[in-house]
């Protein structure tokens, strides 16, 4: 009776060192470093897939072709970026990449989304309440429209077999001119990742 309570308490105080040595440990990193654990889509997919694809788009005639007839830079707005694929994407983080690299090409002026102009709207609206310094107040009717909208999906296509599985992302995006729904620019990303999980993966 001794001998298995002995036993057992060191089976517990074992338990209990094993799970003690499993405490939460951080340690920070530049927020740009590519960090993979699990193979999913993850921030620098998203930044890296934004950053290629604007390079590219920002390469290719309706800019110039655009400047030429009108005598100024374009001005372009990004609408919603679907998920299509498998798992759970934030869509958002990717539409802001975009944004951010549209932004900092210099190349383009670039207009608030559909949600941000409502926001923008009603704080224009509120100034006009006779509560805001008359030379201070933002009049109505002076919007910049957009010439262009970009928007896209992200895909995803799995193989999947004993622990190990290969990944295709692909995004498609296509900016369209507002004014006559012509397509000035397809494009085109795939990112393939081949994962292999270990024996004690979740």
């Amino acid at each position: 009776m001794k001998k298995e309570f002995f036993k057992a308490l060191g089976i517990l105080l074992l338990l209990c060192f094993v799970l003690g040595c499993g405490g939460t440990s951080v340690k920070r990193y530049r927020a740009d470093k590519q960090i993979d654990l699990s193979g999913r889509w993850n921030d620098t997919d998203s930044r890296l897939v934004a950053e290629e694809m604007i390079k590219d788009c920002l390469m290719r005639p309706w800019r110039d072709r655009f400047f030429a007839k009108n005598k100024r830079e374009p001005v372009v707005i990004v609408d919603a970026v679907s998920n299509k694929s498998h798992e759970h994407i934030s869509s958002q983080v990717f539409t802001k990449d975009l944004e951010r690299s549209l932004i900092n090409s210099g190349e383009i002026k670039f207009v608030a989304s559909r949600d941000e102009r409502k926001e923008v709207r009603t704080e224009r609206d509120d100034q006009q309440t006779g509560l805001t310094a008359k030379e201070t107040v933002k009049r109505k009717g002076f919007e910049t429209g957009a010439d262009f909208m970009l928007q896209g999906t992200i895909n995803s296509v799995k193989d999947e077999i004993k622990g190990r599985y290969v990944i295709l992302y692909q995004v498609n995006l296509e900016l369209i001119d507002l004014t006559s729904n012509e397509k000035v620019w397809l494009g085109q990303k795939e990112i393939k990742k081949f994962v292999k999980k270990g024996k004690l993966s979740l």
